[in-house]
């Protein structure tokens, strides 16, 4: 059984900085493209960013571009990512996800193993 455990988020003020992990059990990580993806309220959930298997490549939306990171630990089966200048718009719930690394873009459709999320909240 797959399982994907997302921790880290929370409330932080605009400028501020924050990291969140996920853990994967129960397929080979290293054989998975991973991603972060995020929800606001009223919204559809986007892709903020993605990574390739061995972690090589990497995909970043726009949006998030210069302040975001994202890496993987494949001997922990971890995925992080590094948020860093938050902005009241980044606040969402973020989710992990286990699928495909796909070249320039980050399709929600291409991951199959999801977490349950976990809040960030950005004050102004």
């Amino acid at each position: 059984q797959v399982q994907v455990v997302e921790s880290g988020g929370g409330l932080v003020q605009a400028g501020g900085s924050l990291r969140l992990s996920c853990i994967v059990s129960g397929l080979t990580f290293d054989s998975y493209g991973m991603g972060w993806f995020r929800q606001a309220p009223g919204k559809e959930r986007e892709g903020v960013s993605c990574i390739y298997s061995n972690g090589a490549r990497t995909y970043y939306a726009d949006s998030v571009k210069g302040r975001f990171t994202i890496s993987r630990d494949n001997a922990k089966n971890t995925l992080l990512l590094q948020m860093n200048d938050l902005k009241p718009e980044d606040t969402a719930i973020y989710y992990c996800a286990a699928g495909y690394y796909r070249e320039y873009s980050c399709p929600r459709t291409d991951f199959i193993y999801w977490g349950q999320g976990t809040q960030v909240t950005v004050s102004s």
